[in-house]
């Protein structure tokens, strides 16, 4: 057993890598886990700062590399795992911090009374008929991003944007998306007083 470990512990991670894409057993996710998830943690805190929450991300991350690696193509597996880690943060983060709510979250985020699960849903008609309204582009980052919850560099490997062109459709699709809702407001108040 110690020359099995011994001779794992040679191995360098692409050769992990190449084997756990080879035959599918995650033991190899575990190596990589065994030598990484210190880095990883330490990102987590970085970003998290929280033990609670940074222990949590690193094994929702490790997890969710035994799916990721399957097919991925990496030739620097501690870099790419950093920057996937640090992504990762990134993403729970803006789901976590109120201050950063987003359009979808705001129109949500109102107390729903008996008389006002109608105005939700009135509410929520405008936003899904504002957004078909945006450029295809504007449009296609825009639900990805809010609707599906994907990060930009998701979005960029998905669709044919770079990851630039991500970042300005969704910036260019939600001031539109508020263009678009205040006249909205403005022409029911307009209607209301005549």
């Amino acid at each position: 057993m110690k020359f099995f470990q011994r001779k794992i512990s040679t191995l360098s991670d692409e050769e992990v890598l190449a084997r756990y894409q080879k035959k599918g057993d995650k033991k190899w996710v575990g190596v990589l886990f065994e030598r990484y998830a210190h880095l990883v943690f330490g990102v987590c805190m970085k970003y998290l700062k929280n033990t609670h929450h940074a222990e949590e991300a690193t094994q929702i991350l490790f997890e969710k590399l035994i799916s990721k690696l399957r097919d991925q193509d990496v030739k620097n597996f501690r870099g790419w795992l950093h920057t996937v880690s640090k992504n990762e943060c990134l993403m729970i983060l803006r789901k976590n911090k109120p201050e950063e709510l987003e359009l979808k979250e705001q129109i949500l985020s109102e107390p729903v009374e008996s008389g006002q699960a109608q105005l939700r849903e009135v509410k929520l008609t405008k936003l899904e008929s504002a957004i078909n309204t945006l450029k295809p582009d504007q449009k296609e980052c825009i639900k990805l991003f809010y609707l599906e919850e994907k990060s930009y560099k998701q979005i960029e490997e998905s669709t044919a944007y770079t990851l630039k062109e991500v970042k300005s459709h969704i910036q260019n699709g939600k001031r539109n998306l508020k263009l678009t809702l205040e006249k909205e407001h403005e022409f029911a108040s307009s209607q209301e007083k005549s």
